[in-house]
């Protein structure tokens, strides 16, 4: 089994909020990240697939293919967009690092597994010192 990561970068804003809540308990769970006047990231996305080489082409899969189907389903949708207000597939979703890559997978598992590979895992580094990765259900 071999695991090939195909690496694109985004930039987007958001707010963490919930709108059942105060402000004052918004920032005492969120901090900054509930600045009524939202605030952003330069995220690096990391999209790693698994699968057997194909002996006819050395691949395991087309990181091409794969970098396509990311800016079709994911970073076309929120490169420099509001992820809470602008993001299709964030509506109504509290817009955390974690839910981005739970939100994410499900955009591009089904493309791409079509591909002959699997998806193995999404991981957004949302800042230098953190982020999340997701290896699906």
């Amino acid at each position: 089994m071999i695991y090939i990561t195909r690496r694109e970068t985004f930039s987007a804003a958001h707010k963490l909020s919930r709108p059942d809540w105060s402000a004052e308990q918004n920032s005492e769970t969120f901090g900054k990240c509930a600045n009524p006047n939202w605030h952003g990231h330069n995220y690096n996305l990391s999209v790693t697939v698994k699968g057997e080489i194909n002996p006819e082409t050395g691949f395991v899969a087309n990181l091409s293919d794969i970098g396509k189907i990311l800016h079709t389903k994911v970073i076309d949708k929120v490169d420099h967009k509001n992820l809470n207000l602008d993001v299709d597939f964030m509506k109504d979703k509290l817009p955390s690092t974690e839910v981005l890559a739970v939100e994410i997978w499900k955009q591009i598992e089904s493309p791409i597994n079509a591909l002959g590979c699997r998806l193995h895992s999404v991981k957004i580094q949302e800042t230098g010192k953190n982020f999340v990765e997701y290896f699906g259900n």
